[in-house]
């Protein structure tokens, strides 16, 4: 398999790859190619994309690449009708200069090529990958290099993708609770109870807001933006730490972005929220720049971990938006 990830966080990637079962045998920029097509042994994080069964292709000019992919496309197609939008992305990392051009010439050949061949599938091709995380088919074609790209016809996203922003947003980090809800498969409601612990400048308390949730912001810092003096925002200057709900209150959302050590966050935190059912859902990052990331992954993953004892469907991702931090969805146990 061929997974993508984050630029920057490659050699992260192959650890946790090997560290699942699927060691790398190269990778660059934002990209690592597995030894191996056997499935992970669990859910990773790191990658933002994996496509099965890649097939590598090389060239030396535009017209080439663009003919073996068009190519490549029609001889896996036998025996299938395409009657949908499908598919049709084209990437690779912004780290090599002058890549972009060569990648728009490619696929405008491409396209170019197969309306001739194929018209009506042509018509049919979107540059876009559907949201989720559901696999997809399609093509889908990453350069490495100018001369050589791997494609496949079988995706899967892991979740990860970029927001608009709001300019009604406090700060950047709203970006990251609007990309977990997708990673997570919900979001908060109208009328649902959210706590946000750690919530200044209330990026995340002004998304669950504006879907209509009431917050509970839990910060000694000021808010700012659109969560200052909002409706549904009630914001207490507590330190996160030492906040409990009052006796019998259970929130929908437990929100949680606190620059703090992660093994304290876990310790003092997540673990007495998860085991004592204080939320239902909940959406928490932990920030891995002064530990092992690859060592924290297995720490989260292992029996002992809250998400593992006390909480069901969790997922840690490394999202677009994340920087040196995992961001963990999942609901506890009931």
């Amino acid at each position: 398999m061929f997974f993508t990830c984050q630029s920057g966080y490659e050699t992260l990637l192959t650890r946790e790859l090997a560290q699942a079962g699927v060691p790398a045998r190269e990778h660059g920029p934002g990209w690592a190619l597995a030894a191996e097509s056997g499935a992970p042994a669990v859910e990773l994080a790191f990658p933002q994309l994996w496509l099965h069964a890649p097939v590598e292709i090389r060239g030396e000019s535009v017209n080439a690449l663009a003919q073996q992919l068009v190519d490549y496309l029609l001889q896996s197609l036998r025996g299938e009708r395409i009657e949908a939008a499908w598919p049709c992305v084209f990437a690779g990392p912004a780290e090599l200069v002058g890549l972009g051009r060569r990648l728009s010439a490619v696929e405008k050949a491409f396209h170019e090529t197969l309306r001739k061949r194929l018209s009506r599938v042509a018509k049919l091709a979107t540059p876009d990958l559907p949201r989720g995380a559901a696999p997809v088919r399609g093509l889908f074609v990453w350069f490495v290099d100018f001369g050589r790209a791997f494609v496949a016809r079988e995706a899967r996203p892991n979740g990860q993708r970029r927001m608009a922003d709001d300019d009604a947003a406090p700060s950047r980090s709203y970006l990251k609770v609007e990309e977990a809800y997708g990673v997570l498969g919900c979001e908060p409601a109208a009328g649902e109870t959210v706590v946000d612990l750690g919530a200044a400048p209330g990026g995340w308390s002004y998304s669950a807001a504006k879907r209509g949730a009431r917050v509970v912001a839990i910060d000694n810092g000021p808010l700012k933006g659109g969560a200052l003096g909002h409706p549904l925002i009630e914001h207490r200057r507590e330190d996160a730490f030492r906040f409990q709900p009052a006796a019998g209150t259970t929130y929908d959302w437990l929100f949680c972005d606190l620059v703090e050590e992660p093994h304290h966050v876990l310790r003092s935190l997540v673990e007495p929220w998860l085991a004592r059912r204080w939320c239902r859902r909940f959406v928490i990052n932990l920030k891995f720049g002064r530990v092992d990331p690859v060592a924290l992954l297995a720490e989260l993953r292992a029996p002992g971990s809250p998400f593992v004892a006390q909480a069901d469907r969790v997922r840690i991702r490394h999202l677009y938006h994340d920087r040196e931090e995992f961001t963990v969805t999942g609901e506890t146990k009931s």
